[in-house]
């Protein structure tokens, strides 16, 4: 078992310990107890808050940087379809979730633990201003990310690389391991507040949803590379189970290479664009993470009361800007969540009970949405293969070489 897979799967199961302890202590602990751990909950809220930013910037422009202009148009029709593909994703999580998720959930749960928690008080508040917000360190990572791309400073490069290094070990090193107590805080709250087993039965509905969705896109995605590349597209589906599978099992793009590059060569794709595509695809395609964050965004508004704010106005732009901030996610535990945090908070109005509701649907479920990426990963593959083929991969290959 790698490393990686050790941290996710410990951190899940920290994560499932944290609601169970939350619902069993809630249920009689005194309010004095309730209090000191929303102190330390608060705490650890208002830390995630100040490290978003940090976040963003350490993890968008190094990877933006790191896509240089050797690849030419290859790496940009790979880019250009692996985001099409994510915003599909969030557009079908964002239409079938404000359809179903009305009748499903218990609209305005969520508003009615907000009042209660306010029985349950901190001992202390303090505030932690993060240094900048989220559209500023979004607008500093493009424009320092596509200025490291163009000026070829490696200088710069080298300090981001550095900085995204010490990110990395923050979250893996003290984010994560605050994230169950976090957790634990607030489902001992919203237990005293008398509303957790009405959120678990809403947690169900919203799974059942997502998991669904998940599938649907994939299906989606093979038929439209069959329609392409002339391939029957539950045959080329069947072929990638092996690296649906895997992904279910490691919850990891990047452990998955190996199997999706080979169930990518069984469906036909020439082995110079599937050396490039899978990699790459592990790296910049998030549909199933994008419609998981997108369903559970527009649920979890509802439970809160605040159906209002689901509109198509609302959501479009935070699609399009989430299918975006997750492309440096993969590999760091918990990434792909702990990037949208940000835009959660700044677009949609998420509060840190709600940030903690989402943290803890998204991990309970990471491999459901690794899966889907990872399957969409090949049927990209078969797209590239029809449209560029072998021939021009090893030219663009030779050039790059010669430029080096």
């Amino acid at each position: 078992m790698t490393p990686m897979k050790k941290t996710r799967l410990g951190l899940l199961s920290r994560v499932a310990l944290a609601v169970v302890l939350g619902i069993v202590l809630g249920s009689f602990v005194p309010e004095p107890f309730v209090r000191g751990v929303n102190t330390v909950a608060a705490l650890i809220g208002q830390f995630i808050k100040f490290l978003v930013p940090l976040i963003i910037v350490g993890l968008v422009a190094p990877a933006i940087a790191e896509t240089g202009r050797g690849a030419g148009k290859l790496l940009f029709a790979t880019v250009a379809i692996a985001y099409g593909s994510t915003l599909f994703a969030g557009f079908l999580g964002y239409f079938v979730s404000a359809a179903a998720f009305p009748s499903l959930v218990s609209t305005g749960v969520g508003q009615a633990v907000n009042d209660a928690a306010r029985e349950f008080p901190p001992y202390v508040k303090l505030s932690i201003p993060p240094i900048m917000d989220v559209m500023s360190a979004l607008v500093f990572s493009f424009m320092a990310g596509l200025g490291m791309v163009f000026t070829e400073c490696d200088a710069l490069k080298r300090v981001f690389s550095d900085f995204r290094a010490i990110v990395v070990r923050t979250i893996s090193g003290v984010l994560v391991p605050l994230l169950p107590l976090f957790i634990f805080g607030i489902f001992l709250d919203m237990t005293a507040a008398g509303k957790a087993c009405r959120v678990l039965v809403d947690f169900a509905a919203i799974i059942a949803v997502f998991s669904t969705l998940t599938l649907v896109v994939i299906v989606v995605q093979y038929c439209i590379a069959g329609a392409v590349a002339g391939k029957n597209p539950f045959k080329a589906m069947w072929k990638m189970l092996p690296a649906y599978i895997t992904a279910l099992g490691t919850s990891s793009s990047a452990a998955t290479i190996p199997v999706t590059r080979a169930q990518t060569l069984a469906n036909g794709v020439s082995r110079e664009i599937a050396d490039f595509t899978v990699p790459l695809c592990a790296t910049v395609h998030l549909a199933g993470s994008t419609v998981k964050i997108v369903s559970c965004a527009v649920a979890l508004l509802l439970v809160a009361g605040r159906g209002a704010e689901i509109g198509l106005a609302t959501f479009a732009g935070f699609i399009a800007m989430v299918g975006i901030v997750m492309i440096a996610a993969p590999g760091v535990p918990g990434g792909a969540v702990m990037s949208a945090i940000g835009l959660l908070e700044s677009m949609l109005g998420f509060d840190h009970a709600q940030i903690a509701l989402m943290i803890a649907l998204y991990l309970a479920t990471d491999s459901i949405g690794t899966a889907c990426n990872i399957a969409g990963d090949g049927a990209i593959a078969i797209i590239v293969d029809k449209m560029f083929g072998a021939s021009s991969c090893k030219a663009q290959a030779c050039a790059r070489s010669a430029e080096a």
